[in-house]
């Protein structure tokens, strides 16, 4: 019987003193490693990659936002501003809370439609979103033709949350940018050209543009025109 409880004791003491070193080097001494390394060496990622604009952080360079008006009496969709440019459509699988396409880009949930190439509701969020683009970016001195709008222009990423759009779909925006800001379409047009991110490496991806920094280089450009 002694020798049982004994062989218990030291199982328990053993299995006890495990738990406790097992416990500061994964718990403890593991994360605050891992943590301190990040944000010694990748700091700006380790953080989420936080855009800062005015001493403030505005938002995430790896997550998508819309610029819409303020909600009207009745409204249940806000309606876009036009002034800024706009991201691509973020109709994913929706939020928590109801059962609706997530046009905000809600960070609950993200995710595609998963709606097939042949869908009869994609089809026709399509075409309504190829018409939208068509009349909001189309001005007296530009015409949009439904050639030139972008396949991601009517369409939402993987996510939902994409932060790019093309180039091809920024420069489309130009001109009811310029108008809608009083500004000239040239400068707007070098605005985005500076704004075009190469391929990774020049080889992987697309050249794409972010939208909140180029809005928020936008908005530097209309305060420097308001001020000259």
């Amino acid at each position: 019987m002694n020798n049982s409880v004994g062989s218990t004791a030291r199982l328990l003491g053993a299995g006890l003193r495990a738990l406790l070193v097992l416990t500061v080097i994964c718990g403890v001494i593991y994360p605050l490693a891992v943590t301190g390394i990040a944000q010694g060496l990748f700091h700006d990622k380790a953080n989420g990659s936080e855009i800062t604009s005015g001493g403030k952080v505005v938002g995430s360079e790896l997550i998508g936002q819309r610029y819409d008006l303020p909600l009207k009496k009745g409204q249940e969709t806000a309606q876009p501003d036009l002034k800024w440019f706009q991201p691509r459509p973020s109709n994913g699988l929706g939020s928590n809370r109801d059962a609706g396409v997530n046009t905000q880009y809600d960070l609950i949930l993200s995710g595609a439609t998963n709606l097939a190439g042949d869908s009869k509701d994609l089809i026709a969020n399509v075409r309504a979103a190829k018409a939208a683009v068509i009349k909001d970016n189309s001005t007296p001195g530009f015409k949009v033709r439904p050639s030139d709008v972008p396949a991601e222009a009517v369409t939402s990423s993987g996510s939902g949350l994409d932060p790019h759009i093309s180039p091809q779909y920024a420069e489309l925006q130009v001109h009811r940018v310029a108008e809608k800001n009083g500004l000239a379409v040239n400068k707007v047009e070098k605005l985005v050209a500076e704004h075009v991110d190469g391929r990774i490496l020049g080889f992987v991806g697309e050249p794409r543009v972010n939208v909140l920094q180029l809005n928020i280089a936008l908005k530097g450009l209309v305060s420097g025109a308001g001020q000259s």
